[in-house]
């Protein structure tokens, strides 16, 4: 398995998605939620051999967006690594160019491009906001209304041995970052968080993700809307995309 998510920078997404959560306004955050088990097959889509943790990760969001709202599109390896291409400058031919992805760099070309499925379509989101990251009340109120919040992890050593003994992620004493990794947030189980990576779901804890997660952006997808501009959740989002819309993102 490979990681491939670069350093934070911290603020480089510039819109907060703070400025827009009135948390009086909404319904309560229920105790779990999530679409993550609406979609059968996740996919590696090259990460298991290639860092295009952040392009298999928004193809991972897509899918979900596209699934819940009844219009599922499809990904493959070759289509995931010609945007994590894009981007990067990946060559398959020179295995030193694969030196992962920034994430805004990837956000800012998944609203001005989209990326691109295995029938040859481009799925674009309409804007993103950076949520701080290690907040937990932020992420679940992002992954409910949105459907899944893009996180980025520094990533232990004890991670990948619970993964491949499929443990939740949890704080392990002497851990020992390996990387950066990227991982799409859309659920909340029984008391913890569900991510999708390396094709599959897999749990972590809240304290994982307090002191693992060094950036966290929820993108606004047009495909999770319905007919009438509500999420499947029933958020009225027609202000913000006025909003958003008003505030490109560079």
């Amino acid at each position: 398995m490979k990681l491939g998510k670069l350093a934070a920078r911290p603020n480089a997404v510039t819109l907060k998605f703070s400025t827009y959560l009135n948390t009086t306004a909404l319904p309560p955050i229920p105790a779990e939620f999530g679409h993550e088990h609406s979609v059968t097959t996740w996919g590696m889509l090259g990460n298991d051999s290639v860092g295009d943790c952040v392009f298999a990760g928004a193809a991972h969001e897509t899918l979900l967006w596209t699934t819940t709202a009844g219009h599922p599109a499809s990904f493959t390896d070759i289509s995931v690594l010609s945007d994590y291409s894009a981007v990067t400058g990946y060559n398959a031919d020179n295995p030193d160019s694969d030196q992962g992805t920034d994430v805004q760099a990837a956000a800012s070309y998944r609203r001005r491009v989209g990326v691109l499925d295995a029938a040859g379509n481009r799925h674009k989101v309409a804007a993103y906001l950076a949520l701080e990251p290690g907040n937990v009340e932020e992420l679940c109120a992002a992954t409910y209304l949105f459907g899944a919040v893009g996180v980025g992890l520094q990533f232990p050593d004890t991670a990948m041995a619970q993964f491949d003994n499929q443990e939740p992620w949890t704080v392990r004493r002497g851990a020992k970052i390996e990387g950066g990794h990227y991982v799409p947030v859309v659920g909340r189980r029984n008391g913890a968080i569900d991510v999708i990576t390396w094709g599959r779901v897999q749990s972590m804890s809240e304290s994982f993700y307090r002191k693992y997660a060094d950036e966290a952006v929820v993108y606004l997808s047009p495909e999770y809307l319905t007919g009438n501009g509500l999420t499947p959740e029933g958020l009225n989002i027609v202000q913000l995309r006025a909003d958003l819309t008003a505030v490109a993102q560079l």
